[in-house]
């Protein structure tokens, strides 16, 4: 396909084409406009004068994938990061906080730039692990390891510090009634007498091993948590070549490549120098002159209480804050520059030494060169390879025929499911392999894609398994499933028979005649507390949610219930409770003050019109603008040895 594009481009064809469509673009000029209109950057989130578009969307998202992958211990792609709605949700909550923080500025909660400014030099990431001192370089290189730019930082303090100021002025004026925390106490120090009786499975019975009847209509209930999903297996062609980047460079071409590239590999201009930063201009006017008096940058530094910032050796282009390159570079030895404009407050800098750039020598660079000229003897295989792979099926080969006639590498990927889960673990296909192989049908063939990096690749679909319930001829599916039913049929017949008991209670049967009934102990609590776990988590249920004389029934553990009834509820003395209710008050203050900051946030978003497009982030990610349609039934890697639920 690639060479007949090509072959295309430079027919009369291809000439009379643009003709047509220069005259239809000259006809329909409002259908122009709205291509032109499509060429502007699209937002993913727009709120207000504030928005995110879709290179700013991708690397938040990179960070928040790697962030993921360092969790997991293995890649993990976008599909799956953003599956089962999260992509919604955060789009919803990022759009919130973006609504929120241009009504805030726009309301005058704007902190000053020199808060932002202590905020950043304060932070001791940023400071040399040596000097001791705030380094500007180490500034961008830590924003850079996380894909952020000064200016991208310094906005992200400013609205953290909104935020913050925000929420703390809503904090100093909320009050809880003390009703609420006077409703807590009551119920935790509360006590309640009652009597109760265990009902056992022995007592209800336990159900006998099912037929294959059962076992069929009890998998069909539960198809969708035991369906397994699509498996897929597929042939991967790749073009390229452990010896292609390995073959001799001859002399010729790498003198010829030398001499192209000599400016490029001539060593730069490198200067020595010292920098001091202070917090404002008058303070730097001060260094600059106790500088240029003959004091020493270490004497000047500590007559300030500041460090210095000593650079040795270095390039311009290794100087990360223009305007002190540019400052530095104008300078002769010895001199010291007027206070600088930074990133981060005033820079005075000193130089101290220069060394003079030269040209390269080939002696010097000549493994670089041949280096680079073997990966584009490399690339230029692999795509000769692809060409020629691509001329072989338009002259009728196979797939396997031109693999064979190019030299391409075949490589099987083995039963595998959409997300790359193989029946013996997880499967390394790159994900758009895996997205190749489920846009085909079996025994389709893609075109040749290219997987970024000078990389190619054809996948061709070899089989398809579809969902399916896993078959009761395998021994350990039917055990399992077997296993799963009896521990069901169990909690059915205990639940029954707790319910028979209770309603025997309700006709005002005695409670002890019902226990004996069943061959069941009676036993009595005093003065119980809701805290009281040792009497189960049923019995605690059963007293503390229902009323005076009335009959209760819950679960105790996964084979029992308790029958009881609560006889007396004693309330506790206000005196006591008092201090125990404003503790609670304490710590729901907490809670409450979330919500109320959570309720401004989307108030505040719902008056700027924060919206975000799902579609456009989607396409941001690199995928299709819609989600993938969800499986009619059963979950993707469902495991048939996974209990349903009962």
């Amino acid at each position: 396909m690639l060479s007949a594009f090509r072959t295309f481009a430079k027919s009369k064809w291809a000439i009379g084409l643009l003709v047509v469509l220069g005259i239809a673009l000259l006809v329909g000029g409002g259908t122009q406009m709205d291509l032109l209109g499509n060429l502007g950057p699209k937002h993913v989130i727009s709120a207000g004068d504030r928005s995110v578009d879709q290179p700013e969307f991708r690397a938040e998202m990179d960070r928040i994938r790697d962030q993921a992958q360092q969790q997991a211990g293995r890649a993990v792609d976008f599909e799956t990061l953003i599956g089962g709605g999260q992509l919604t949700q955060f789009l919803r909550q990022r759009a919130q906080l973006l609504g929120f923080m241009d009504w805030a500025w726009k309301a005058g909660i704007r902190p000053g730039k020199e808060l932002i400014l202590r905020r950043i030099r304060e932070e001791p990431a940023f400071f040399d692990s040596v000097t001791g001192a705030f380094s500007e370089e180490q500034y961008r290189a830590r924003l850079a390891e996380n894909n952020l730019t000064p200016e991208m930082f310094e906005a992200q303090q400013r609205d953290e510090v909104m935020t913050r100021h925000y929420g703390a002025a809503i904090g100093a004026g909320t009050r809880l009634p003390r009703i609420y925390g006077a409703v807590l106490a009551n119920q935790v120090l509360e006590t309640r007498d009652g009597r109760w009786f265990t009902v056992t499975q022995a007592m209800a019975g336990t159900a006998p091993a099912p037929t294959d009847a059962q076992l069929t209509t009890f998998m069909n209930d539960n198809a969708a948590r035991l369906r397994q999903p699509e498996f897929r297996s597929a042939s991967l062609v790749v073009f390229e070549n452990p010896s292609d980047s390995t073959g001799a460079v001859s002399e010729e071409r790498i003198q010829e490549r030398f001499n192209f590239r000599r400016d490029a590999l001539s060593q730069p201009e490198r200067r020595s120098f010292v920098t001091l930063t202070a917090r404002d201009r008058a303070s730097a006017d001060r260094i600059a002159a106790a500088l240029r008096a003959g004091q020493t940058p270490a004497a000047v530094a500590q007559a300030n209480n500041i460090q210095p910032t000593e650079f040795e050796d270095r390039p311009r282009s290794a100087v990360t804050d223009p305007a002190i390159a540019a400052a530095v570079f104008a300078l002769p030895v010895n001199e010291v520059s007027a206070p600088i404009q930074a990133r981060v407050g005033y820079v005075v800098a000193k130089v101290s030494a220069i060394a003079p750039g030269r040209p390269a020598e080939l002696s010097d660079v000549r493994a670089q060169v041949i280096q680079e000229l073997r990966q584009e003897d490399g690339r230029a295989a692999v795509y000769a390879r692809v060409e020629a792979y691509d001329k072989a099926r338009q002259a009728g080969r196979t797939l396997d025929q031109a693999v064979a006639e190019v030299g391409a590498r075949v490589i099987n990927v083995p039963l595998v499911t959409r997300e790359g889960q193989g029946r013996e673990g997880r499967v390394a296909a790159p994900p758009q392999v895996l997205e190749s192989m489920w846009k085909l049908g079996k025994g389709g063939e893609s075109e040749v894609a290219e997987a970024g990096e000078g990389q190619y690749y054809v996948v061709r679909v070899n089989e398809v398994v579809p969902p399916a319930l896993p078959s009761l001829t395998d021994p350990n599916v039917r055990s399992q499933l077997s296993q799963a039913w009896v521990q069901r049929e169990n909690a059915r017949l205990l639940r029954v028979r707790a319910q028979a008991l209770q309603a025997r209670l309700r006709r005002n049967e005695d409670l002890a005649a019902v226990a004996a009934s069943v061959g069941a102990t009676l036993q009595t609590g005093t003065g119980v507390s809701a805290q009281n776990q040792e009497l189960g988590r049923g019995v605690i249920a059963g007293l503390f949610t229902t009323p005076r004389n009335e009959s209760f029934s819950q679960q105790q553990t996964q084979d029992t219930f308790v029958i009881g009834k609560t006889d007396r509820i004693t309330a506790p003395v206000p005196a006591l409770a008092a201090g125990a209710a404003e503790q609670f008050r304490g710590r729901m203050a907490g809670d409450n003050l979330n919500a109320l900051v959570e309720t401004s946030i989307r108030s505040a978003a719902d008056r700027t019109g924060a919206t975000y497009d799902e579609a456009q982030a989607r396409l941001a990610l690199g995928l299709p603008a819609t989600p993938p349609a969800a499986p009619a039934s059963g979950a993707p890697g469902a495991r048939p040895a996974s209990a349903p639920a009962q």
